[in-house]
């Protein structure tokens, strides 16, 4: 007698050895229009390793086995370390190896851009280990300010061969550096911060200081070393404090807590206190905040890629299931609604993709001193950097959950981390709160749009794009009163969101086909779209399907 109740049939099988940068024909297209002399090997070797089978099992891994604290040993004795599964350190292994932490600082033209790609490429893979990655690479605007950590600590934060160890940096093949700004009481604004540093002497590293209270958020507390911000006598003031100290002993900072937080499981955040913990200057006293931004405009660029990341990641997946699920007599991909759906979110995700590489071009080029457009470069690199890290951001959630819709239920489950929508979606809200939310984000762009040459450089910046279409010309033309205006705080969302649509569909304008730039100028800039999957019914829906399919 069978127990057989039912044969499974019309489940979609797992997506697993997909090459992500073969499969991603906007990245490709962007990338080879910023740089076209980039390196396609090491591109096509990183497309079949992050997205293989074994790569996606540490993923996996390293979220459903966090991070765990242990405080003391078993005799009592401080420890505050974090232990992580050997998957994490496989994850971290592989984006030192492929140089998307500080290396871009020691390499030529084109290497901001370069690393910008293949960040996005890794977060496809597992974003939330890249947390110390992006700290790492964004440091060095801030490092030097001082010439005696740089010079010590600059090779071994270009260094490539990721060293888990918790050992003196000198006997490390590569350290990872972290940050922490926010206390309880303040949280962005960190003008309230009450952590006090008090002058201990001088050495090789410059005024050494001592530093005691707390921070509220520390992200990745192995990391070898921290930029933190304090009260000094001269007011807020940015400091370098290693975990351990040039003499070998563990300097005091005590871990009281790692955060149970809605997603980014992988990566260690915590609570901690210092206790009288040396620390360095960097930069002068009071100048904290300008000092350790000089950073923070460098993760706030990593959250942008990393959600266009992870909505390349979510399209992806939404494509895949969709091609083998079947519903009403046809395969889902076939039915109108999702067609309208699908293509939707590839216009989206590409302009993403558009939008964050733009900024990794600004970065590239204003770092090159001969570079014949570094100034400009650097103007628009101040204000397109909170732009993207605005609306990029602030995308992802509502892009997350159109995606898990198109695979039903079975994108709300996440048995046992193998449904990795769920966990995208969970990743999803961190980019636009970390490194500032869209509030802080619409004022950054305003205080940007109050230079002198910001109106001009984005006015050059839409140029490209005047006459494609009716709507981009209409919106475009009332910009440059509404920049001359940046100071009415309360329309400033508005000018963020409108800004970052211009300067997506000039650039889809640029470096896309030109049925993708008008279809996104008719969904975004006349029609504006509030749900996805509502594009004009007479868009070629077909062709923006199979461009998201690498075609």
């Amino acid at each position: 007698m069978s127990l057989v109740t039912h044969e499974v049939t019309n489940q979609v099988p797992p997506l697993a050895d997909h090459d992500v940068f073969a499969a991603n024909r906007p990245l490709r297209d962007a990338l080879a229009y910023h740089h076209p002399g980039f390196d396609a090997a090491h591109f096509a070797a990183m497309g079949v390793e992050f997205g293989s089978a074994p790569m996606l099992e540490h993923a996996r891994l390293a979220n459903v086995h966090r991070p765990v604290l242990r405080t003391h040993d078993r005799f009592g004795h401080r420890l505050d370390q974090v232990d992580f599964h050997p998957s994490y350190h496989a994850l971290l292994r592989s984006a030192l190896r492929h140089g998307l932490h500080g290396s871009p600082w020691a390499r030529g033209a084109g290497a901001h851009v370069e690393r910008a790609a293949a960040f996005m490429l890794f977060t496809e893979c597992e974003p939330s280990v890249l947390c110390p990655v992006s700290m790492s690479y964004a440091v060095t605007p801030a490092l030097r300010a001082n010439a005696g950590v740089t010079e010590a600590w600059m090779p071994k934060i270009v260094a490539t061969d990721y060293d888990p160890r918790f050992v003196p940096f000198q006997r490390k093949a590569a350290v990872t550096l972290g940050m922490g700004m926010t206390e309880k009481q303040g949280g962005s604004d960190v003008r309230a911060n009450t952590t006090r540093a008090e002058r201990d002497g001088d050495d090789p590293w410059g005024e050494r200081y001592r530093i005691t209270g707390h921070k509220w958020f520390l992200s990745a507390p192995m990391c070898d070393a921290h930029l933190v911000l304090a009260q000094a006598p001269g007011g807020l003031s940015c400091f370098f404090l290693p975990r351990i100290l040039p003499d070998g002993s563990v300097n005091a900072l005590r871990i009281q807590r790692l955060k149970d937080k809605l997603g980014n499981h992988a990566n260690a955040s915590s609570e901690v206190e210092f206790h009288d913990a040396l620390a360095w200057r960097i930069g002068d006293e009071g100048r904290g905040v300008p000092q350790i931004l000089a950073m923070g405009a460098l993760t706030r660029l990593d959250c942008a890629l990393g959600t266009a990341g992870l909505m390349r990641a979510a399209l992806t997946l939404a494509l895949h299931h969709t091609a083998h699920r079947a519903a009403f007599g046809r395969k889902l991909a076939e039915q109108p609604l999702m067609k309208n759906v699908l293509a939707d979110l590839a216009l989206e995700s590409e302009a993403a993709t558009a939008l964050a590489l733009r900024v990794a071009a600004s970065v590239d080029r204003s770092e090159q001193p001969d570079h014949p457009e570094r100034e400009h470069e650097a103007v628009l690199r101040r204000v397109l950097t909170p732009i993207a890290k605005f609306w990029v951001c602030k995308r992802g959630s509502h892009f997350g959950q159109e995606a898990m819709e198109c695979l039903g239920g079975n994108g709300y489950v996440e048995e046992g981390g193998e449904g990795v929508m769920a966990r995208i979606y969970r990743e999803m809200p961190l980019n636009s709160i970390w490194e500032g939310a869209a509030n802080i984000m619409a004022l950054d762009l305003l205080r940007a749009l109050r230079s002198a040459d910001a109106a001009p450089a984005l006015e050059r910046e839409l140029a490209p794009a005047r006459g494609v279409h009716p709507a981009f010309d209409r919106l475009a033309e009332g910009l440059p009163a509404r920049v001359d205006g940046a100071a009415d705080e309360i329309a400033a969302r508005a000018l963020a969101r409108d800004v970052a649509l211009l300067v997506q569909a000039s650039l889809l304008a640029r470096h896309a086909p030109a049925p993708v730039a008008e279809a996104y100028c008719r969904a975004r800039l006349s029609q504006g779209s509030d749900v996805f999957g509502t594009l004009p019914a007479d868009l070629p829906f077909d062709a923006l399907i199979e461009r998201a399919r690498g075609h």
